[in-house]
């Protein structure tokens, strides 16, 4: 039985592109999650880029360490970081092995296996807040560091992959900030979305964080 265009895996070389090439080009597509409780396949409505080195918002910036190693290659792997002692995000790696960079994927609807992805998300007021935000995403799809270098083309039920899918018209992709980005990467454009989409994530600035001030002796 031929697999319709849409179920049809994406190739790792779609992956070893530039990441300013890849990240719009992810929306629409198909994130499948296999978990032994059962598979969750989620459509992607907003991503945002990292150009790893030659970008001061990304955590690759100041070169290599153990925690960003992954996403120097090759791509087609997933980087996987936790975030303010709570959250993971998931991350896909892109470009030639050897250069930084990745995608983030910070949100989609999720069209297949909704009850499990409730069961995870238990205060999501509705499906379409299942997937909204990259924590989120990540909680109801059940990531966190142990997927960190989890390679999308490693066998044939790898725990994640990405198909096809349907991507939107050009005219319905928008562009803007990265949400919570702040010093020399801050005005990047370089969060993508489909416009219109009720599972995108509400943009937020950059909100420095204050030290408490100090009383006078």
């Amino acid at each position: 039985m031929t697999k319709s265009p849409d179920r049809a895996p994406l190739t790792r070389d779609f992956f070893d592109r530039d990441v300013l090439e890849v990240a719009p080009d992810l929306l629409g597509r198909t994130l499948v999650r296999r978990h032994p409780t059962g598979t969750i396949e989620l459509r992607l409505t907003e991503v945002e880029a990292y150009a790893g080195e030659i970008d001061p918002g990304s955590h690759a910036f100041r070169g290599q360490t153990a925690r960003n190693g992954v996403m120097f290659g090759p791509p087609g792997h997933t980087y996987v970081y936790f975030t303010y002692g709570m959250w993971h995000c998931l991350n896909l790696v892109c470009g030639p092995d050897g250069h930084a960079s990745g995608v983030l994927l910070r949100a989609g609807e999720i069209r297949i296996g909704a009850d499990l992805a409730r069961e995870r998300r238990l205060s999501a007021r509705n499906d379409k807040e299942l997937a909204k935000g990259p924590a989120r995403l990540a909680t109801a799809l059940d990531v966190d560091r142990e997927l960190n270098g989890s390679d999308l083309f490693g066998g044939p039920t790898p725990a994640l992959s990405v198909l096809h899918g349907t991507p939107p018209p050009r005219d319905q992709v928008r562009s803007g900030p990265r949400t919570g980005v702040g010093g020399d990467g801050a005005h990047q454009p370089w969060r993508y979305w489909i416009d219109g989409d009720p599972t995108v994530s509400p943009y937020r600035a950059h909100a420095p964080r204050r030290r408490p001030s100090r009383k006078a002796a």
